[in-house]
């Protein structure tokens, strides 16, 4: 399993904490922040998924 793949489902979770947060306080930069780094863990997952895919199919 790549890298990428764990990295990037830690950021997202992590990110959806801190967005969840924030809108349990009221606080949209927290939300924003949350939010912003929920997607870049998404993306971070889904190259990690496709690092994956080009490994199986080249084996």
């Amino acid at each position: 399993m790549d890298k990428n793949r764990i990295d990037g489902a830690g950021k997202e979770i992590k990110g959806a904490a801190k967005e969840a947060i924030g809108k349990v306080t009221g606080n949209v930069g927290k939300q924003v922040e949350g939010l912003t780094e929920k997607k870049l863990g998404e993306a971070q997952r889904k190259v990690g998924e496709a690092i994956d895919k080009a490994h199986k199919s080249a084996h």
